[in-house]
């Protein structure tokens, strides 16, 4: 295991920031801290890197333990490379000696060569004698990466990597990234309230609310199969059906009869529940129950619906943008999928 944080607490005086926090990513995986500005995600960013003791629990790097009450290894001893949202690129140096500035110490051929390597990798063989000034954002953001990359870290920490730049920029520019991580068989952490940036470049994802790591999972897992209505609400779009259990794993709602895992205490027959449905669990068909049509959005490929069912309830569906429905028309809709999310009411 690459990194294990065990149930850690980091505070400031009074403050509790980050309350019992535990994952672990091994070798060569990316993980991602995600959650709304405040929940302390930077926070415990910065205690992996050793800028925050904790006050208790653990954090081992390859092993070592380097965080626990009382003892706290200093960052530079820690063999982690971090990147900032500001980039802190040094606009009097070349971007060929930014990028070698942390391996001064390397002889000069071996440390040549891996600026050369990075540099190719980055996608920025051509521009090692130019200045940041004269690069885009995104170009400055893979120089930032590739002069973390250079000591060969033992774990890299992302802050926000992304932010400064334009929307549009960031999801590629994540995938960018993480290939060039791939390539380096880098461990990672990355923190960004990004829902995207986070699906693009994380193999894990932990989702923080108030302090609290409320789930550590896959992108799949955390969309589908959230561990509480926070998550649910966070990740994703959807809305919340009421139902009735009927039997082991099924409920019974106005959208017909749904498979699910049952939350404990809500197993028994006739339990009001609440199913979790996102817009792609919401489907048109030629058959179905009849829903108006609230609103419509056009996505591109795509169409989102804000939809009333006869009961008044409000469900999403997404269709393909071929297949356009009218404000105040009625459109046959039914549920799809394996399984759903299924919640006390």
């Amino acid at each position: 295991m690459r990194l294990e944080v065990d149930a850690i607490e980091v505070g400031y005086g009074g403050l509790t920031a980050v309350e019992g926090a535990r994952f672990g990513l091994e070798d060569g995986r990316i993980g991602c801290l995600l959650g709304p500005s405040g929940c302390g995600k930077t926070t415990l960013l910065r205690a992996i890197a050793g800028f925050e003791p904790v006050r208790r629990g653990r954090i081992r790097l390859a092993g070592q333990e380097v965080s626990r009450p009382g003892h706290t290894v200093a960052p530079e001893r820690r063999n982690v490379g971090m990147v900032f949202q500001d980039f802190a690129l040094f606009p009097h140096l070349s971007i060929e000696r930014n990028v070698g500035f942390g391996i001064q110490h390397w002889s000069r051929s071996d440390r040549r060569e891996r600026v050369l390597r990075l540099l190719a990798l980055a996608g920025l063989s051509a521009y090692g004698a130019a200045y940041p000034h004269q690069l885009s954002g995104g170009q400055q953001q893979r120089v930032a990466l590739a002069r973390a990359l250079a000591p060969k870290p033992s774990l890299l920490l992302l802050d926000e990597p992304f932010s400064g730049l334009d929307v549009e920029l960031r999801e590629g520019l994540a995938r960018e990234v993480r290939t060039i991580l791939e390539q380096e068989g880098i461990t990672a952490v990355m923190v960004t309230h990004d829902q995207l940036e986070a699906f693009a470049m994380a193999d894990e994802i932990g989702v923080m609310d108030a302090g609290r790591l409320v789930q550590w999972d896959s992108g799949y897992n955390l969309y589908h199969y959230p561990a509480d209505r926070f998550v649910a609400d966070f990740i994703g779009q959807g809305v919340f059906l009421p139902g009735t259990v009927t039997g082991e794993g099924t409920v019974d709602t106005e959208l017909g009869t749904l498979r699910g895992e049952l939350p404990e205490g809500c197993c028994e027959p006739g339990r009001e529940v609440e199913v979790l449905l996102r817009p792609d669990d919401v489907v048109d068909a030629e058959e179905g129950v009849s829903a108006r049509v609230v609103e419509r959005a056009f996505r591109g490929a795509e169409y989102l619906y804000d939809l009333a069912l006869p009961s008044g309830a409000r469900v999403l569906c997404l269709t393909h943008s071929h297949h356009k429905y009218p404000v105040g028309g009625r459109i046959a809709v039914r549920a799809e999928g394996a399984k759903v999310a299924i919640f006390p009411k």
